[in-house]
């Protein structure tokens, strides 16, 4: 072994110093590829782009990203903007400002306006100009009929910044130095345009959009009449006055110089709290305004400033509010409390034609003949499907306070458990008593169809069959297994009066008989077998008398009780012990000749009619094949019964 190992080292000595350097080996290196060597599809992405960030176009992707050989998987050092402000400060981007862009205040990733590899629009934008403003931003508003000159030729940046600002909705100054950096107040046309007023110190965008309007000049939609015909007089003091913004007269005082009040309370007796108190300008703008009839704000959000509780965002909101309030009230006043235009349940069947349906059955639950729809649905909004107040069936015990506690029992119908009244009852109005949807086992077939589907190969009880079911159940809750109306000892014999036991000379009662368990055996509803058997003899009397069972598997079983065990036995009740049909003696003689002489012989004479032959005998089955117990006196199994007994012949 030392000699092999020895010659192995010499023949490689012999090779290292043979073999011409150029075949000697080198030192091995692992040289690093460029990132697009390998994302070569994404390298193609980059060639028409224009502006690149340093990393790219420095090919210093692990700047951001880190190494991740084998694994497919995009791996940055940081996530979101976290990675970008790594490198960008927050200051350098103005994140230190009272107003940050929602995008980034938002936790939102800087690549929600930016690419972060590279663009054909400066700063890395996805898109040029307002259009990556419009990813989030709906462009409607700022595309209408005349668009701000300085909105089409330099975009959202002549008034905006991107990121953060001093000034409220991010505007590069504030609003009034922002508008006079374009339109001079000095000038002769601005002058007249505003009757001489000295509009420069006031708010420009009380009047104008600053965006794009249908109107011209940028005015906002709905303009006030001496708004748009240059009349500021009709309101406000004279332009050359010392206070020219002063209005003439206070609250509904000026607005009733050109409203009739009369007619904006259009007969109605209930009067809108802001109305009653002539503060007009709670709801309307004097000036302009992009909602309809001047609204200082959209639909329900203006009646949320007060309504907080009605307008609040439900799991399940009414539509009628999303359309606005007007929808179902008046604004200034009505005829109905609450502001409704019409009665409460003529507002809601202007839309829900199913409930003006239900006013017109035959039976009418309380509250829809009364018109109360207030009663069960909030009309706003509600946590439960159906705008209802609470669940369904604590929203009916409250009128129904009696059946709460009726239905508080051991065996409750499942609809009822669940609190889904609905199930079984129209809510509305309906042809039926009681608003059941349907009567009888139509009604019941709607859950059970399967178990009420005709079968005529079936034996089927009376009531079952004429679809009777509440003859037998009770259609909300029971004390009862099974929803019975009743225990099964008492209900069954209601029709079965000829099981009753009471008669005298009853000795023996089937246990399951007189526990009022009838459906131990026989089947409630439908079977297979007669008189409504769940199984064959003597299968059905076993599923309870298991002893018996193990004594027929014995080996030597008793013939009737192998096939039937009514032959000896009555089901319900018998005058005899042990439910027997007829005298013991008497039983056993209707199979056995007692007079025979070898039965004489083996009962060595013993009058048969005296005889208690189960003493003996196991009546069912034995390992014997007489049928003996299997327990036998010694004495009694060789025959000597005179070793006990004294004979007498």
């Amino acid at each position: 072994m030392r000699t092999i190992r020895g010659r192995a080292a010499f023949v490689a000595m012999a090779v290292m110093f043979v073999l011409p350097p150029a075949f000697a080996a080198a030192p091995r290196k692992f040289e690093a590829k460029a990132c697009l060597d390998c994302h070569s599809a994404f390298a193609e992405t980059l060639k028409p782009l224009s502006v690149f960030h340093p990393g790219v176009k420095d090919a210093q992707c692990e700047t951001c990203h880190l190494r991740h050989g084998l694994v497919g998987k995009l791996l940055l050092k940081k996530d979101g903007s976290a990675l970008c402000v790594s490198c960008h400060s927050k200051e350098s981007i103005g994140l230190d400002k009272p107003h940050i862009h929602s995008a980034l205040k938002g936790g939102e990733k800087c690549t929600t306006c930016h690419e972060p590899h590279g663009s054909k629009a400066p700063a890395l934008l996805r898109a040029e100009g307002a259009e990556t403003c419009y990813t989030c931003h709906d462009r409607k508003p700022f595309e209408r009929k005349d668009v701000h000159a300085v909105l089409k030729t330099t975009g959202c940046k002549a008034c905006h910044d991107a990121h953060s600002s001093a000034e409220p909705a991010l505007l590069t100054r504030p609003k009034k130095d922002l508008c006079i950096s374009c339109h001079k107040p000095e000038d002769a046309s601005f002058k007249k345009a505003h009757a001489d007023y000295p509009v420069a110190s006031a708010d420009c965008m009380v009047c104008h959009d600053p965006h794009s309007s249908d109107q011209p000049k940028l005015m906002k939609g709905s303009a006030h009449a001496p708004v748009v015909s240059g009349s500021c007089d009709s309101c406000h003091a004279a332009a050359d006055a010392p206070k020219p913004f002063e209005v003439v007269k206070k609250g509904a005082e000026l607005c009733t110089q050109c409203h009739d009040l009369d007619d904006l309370k259009g007969g109605g007796t209930h009067l809108h709290a802001p109305f009653e108190a002539g503060d007009c300008a709670s709801c309307h703008d004097p000036h302009a305004s992009q909602q309809e009839k001047l609204l200082a704000r959209p639909g329900a959000e203006l009646c949320g400033a007060c309504h907080a509780d009605e307008t609040k965002k439900f799991p399940f909101p009414h539509a009628a509010v999303d359309g606005g309030c007007i929808t179902c009230h008046r604004p200034h006043a009505a005829r109905q409390e609450k502001l409704l235009d019409k009665p409460v349940a003529d507002t809601c069947i202007a839309c829900h034609e199913d409930i003006g349906t239900a006013r017109r059955a035959k039976v009418q639950h309380a509250p829809v003949a009364a018109g109360d729809c207030t009663a069960c649905h909030n009309p706003h909004g509600a946590e439960i499907p159906k705008l209802l107040k609470d669940r369904a069936d604590r929203l009916c015990y409250g009128c129904h306070g009696d059946a709460e506690v009726a239905f508080a029992k051991s065996s409750v119908h499942q609809p009822v458990l669940a609190g889904e009244c609905a199930s079984c009852h129209l809510v509305h109005g309906g042809p039926e008593p009681k608003l059941v949807k349907k009567t009888g086992a139509d009604l019941c077939a709607t859950c059970h169809a399967a178990l009420m589907k005709e079968d005529k190969s079936e034996t089927t009880h009376p009531p079952f069959a004429s679809g009777d079911c509440a003859t037998c159940h009770d259609p909300h809750a029971s004390s009862q297994p099974g929803m019975v109306v009743d225990a099964q000892e008492t209900l069954c014999l209601a029709c079965h009066s000829e099981l009753d036991p009471s008669a005298r000379g009853v000795k023996s009662r089937h246990a399951a008989f007189t526990q009022g368990k009838c459906t131990s055996c026989h089947s409630p509803h439908k079977a297979k077998l007669p008189k409504l058997l769940l199984a064959q003899e003597p299968d059905l009397c076993l599923s309870c008398h298991g002893p018996i069972g193990e004594a027929l598997k014995a080996g030597n079983t008793h013939p009737p009780a192998e096939s039937q065990c009514t032959t000896c036995h009555q089901p319900h009740f018998a005058s005899e012990p042990r439910l027997l049909v007829d005298r013991q003696q008497s039983l056993c003689a209707g199979c056995h000749d007692v007079k025979e002489a070898a039965f004489t012989k083996a009962h060595l004479g013993i009058d048969p009619s005296v005889m208690n032959c189960v003493r003996c005998h196991d009546p069912h089955g034995s390992k014997d094949p007489k049928l003996f117990k299997p327990e036998v006196h010694a004495p009694f199994a060789a025959r000597s019964c005179e070793e006990c007994h004294v004979v007498k012949r």
